[in-house]
């Protein structure tokens, strides 16, 4: 946790600024939190909705993403946040927030575009927090949970990425200053398609970019949209690990898997398709 980046956070019980010393964040309120041995701060108020990542699913992210098979997402959501990124005017650039950023990989690949700015990466995950927060020199990881009030102050991130996680429209707005950016990125019907049938694995909604534009529009206007689609060799190896580092993995038996897996060819050509959309809010 960097203490750069103490400032773009509040607290999660009464929402006042906080401070950071001898690697405690505190509030004026009284309320405290130490940081993490591994560098990250757990800001969770109550139960989360949802569970958790647990470390084996981490793990599982963390050697699959190393491998670059998701590499043309990182690139293009770069790319993306450079080209619509708002102009910096001097003072305070604001922060570069990941909501559910798992590891930090994408992140990670986003912060080199803002060389003076803090990245923020918030996750339910306490595995993916601890990873996350070595991702890139000024990435500070918070455990904290998407569905609940964000932890951040208002108008805080100049930029928000939302990589296939969920999303929260009025506090994606709230911490958003005037002008920044919402990135977005979402399946498409065609992803992973040779392996969902064989696999058993979730569809995605044919209608699911149209559902996330109306979701967002009482908060955000659509300025952008592109697509990326491309195919991955995937080994008998990174299968599971693409399997087992999402949703799927709550739904899958193991016995069974490696059993459909054996009978994939090797490589298996596997498609990667994602929709990136680019949002300001609204005024």
């Amino acid at each position: 946790m960097r203490k750069e980046a103490v400032r773009y956070l509040h607290c999660p019980y009464c929402s006042g600024s906080m401070t950071m010393t001898d690697g405690t964040l505190r509030c004026l309120q009284g309320h405290s939190f130490d940081v993490a041995k591994q560098g990250y701060v757990n800001l969770l108020r109550g139960a989360a909705k949802f569970s958790a990542d647990t470390a084996a699913m981490v793990a599982a992210r963390a050697d699959f993403l190393a491998a670059g098979h998701y590499a043309p997402i990182a690139g293009a959501l770069a790319a993306l946040a450079r080209e619509t990124a708002p102009e910096a005017a001097g003072g305070d650039p604001g922060c570069v927030v990941d909501i559910g950023g798992g590891t930090g990989y994408h992140l990670a690949r986003v912060m080199p575009e803002f060389p003076d700015a803090e990245g923020i990466l918030l996750d339910i995950s306490k595995f993916a927090a601890r990873r996350a927060a070595r991702a890139h020199p000024r990435i500070s990881a918070v455990v904290a949970d998407a569905w609940d009030g964000l932890p951040l102050a208002d108008g805080a991130a100049s930029v928000v990425l939302n990589v296939f996680a969920p999303r929260n429209p009025a506090e994606l707005r709230r911490i958003l200053r005037p002008g920044g950016v919402l990135l977005v990125v979402t399946p498409r019907p065609d992803h992973l398609r040779e392996l969902v049938a064989a696999l058993g694995l979730l569809r995605v909604g044919e209608q699911k970019d149209e559902r996330l534009a109306d979701r967002l529009s009482a908060h955000f206007t659509e300025v952008a949209r592109e697509r990326s689609r491309s195919t991955m060799a995937l080994d008998h190896k990174a299968v599971p690990q693409l399997v087992g580092m999402g949703p799927n993995a709550w739904h899958q038996q193991g016995e069974r898997l490696e059993e459909r897996i054996a009978r994939l060819p090797e490589p298996c050509d596997v498609t990667l398709s994602v929709t990136l959309t680019a949002y300001r809010p609204l005024v």
